[in-house]
């Protein structure tokens, strides 16, 4: 019910309808609407970067803790450390190992810049031990012209087969084993 004046000063008067006609706002209580408390990381690798800035929700008990174990599987760090800009890379960020949150509590909407140690390749390491062995063999053979009486007497394997194969093969098995232990758990062996 608006009047001539009311509509050239913009005012609208109130209205006489009935309120049971008008929509309700009623919230249902029991529905609770409650804040994730959550933190900012800005996320280094060996102190280069920040590579990532996201949030984070805390999880825990309190709500204060950290979810480390996710941020090490999706960025592929072995480790991860408290970092800061001006003097660097701090102590590393400790985790309950059941649950993979850090150890200490952090407050809702902090800044907390992190510093991750990538986890070794699988190459590098086994590059480094045939090239060792392969330099080693080279130099045995050409400091000893004929195999030693000693190795061909023991003939193990009834043929002429060399012991730095056998050698190499021990150390490569050794080290793919230790490397590769989750990976053949997530297959089932």
């Amino acid at each position: 019910m608006e009047t001539e004046n009311s509509k050239e000063t913009g005012e609208i008067e109130a209205s006489t309808q009935d309120p049971r006609n008008e929509p309700k706002s009623d919230p249902n209580p029991r529905t609770v609407k409650t804040k994730v408390p959550e933190v900012e990381i800005r996320l280094y690798r060996r102190g280069k970067g920040p590579i990532d800035v996201f949030k984070s929700s805390l999880g825990g008990w309190d709500q204060d803790q950290l979810e480390v174990r996710e941020i090490l599987e999706k960025y592929g760090f072995k480790s991860i450390y408290a970092f800061n800009t001006q003097s660097g890379r701090g102590v590393p960020i400790r985790f309950h190992p059941r649950n993979g949150r850090s150890m200490i509590g952090y407050r809702d909407g902090s800044v907390v810049h992190i510093d991750g140690e990538p986890k070794d390749s699988l190459i590098k390491p086994i590059t480094k031990i045939l090239v060792g062995i392969a330099v080693t063999t080279l130099l045995i053979a050409l400091v000893v012209k004929d195999t030693p009486e000693w190795i061909k007497k023991l003939n193990i394997f009834g043929g002429d087969f060399p012991p730095w194969v056998l050698a190499c093969i021990v150390i490569v098995f050794t080290r793919m084993r230790k490397r590769t232990r989750d990976f053949l758990k997530k297959l089932g062996w």
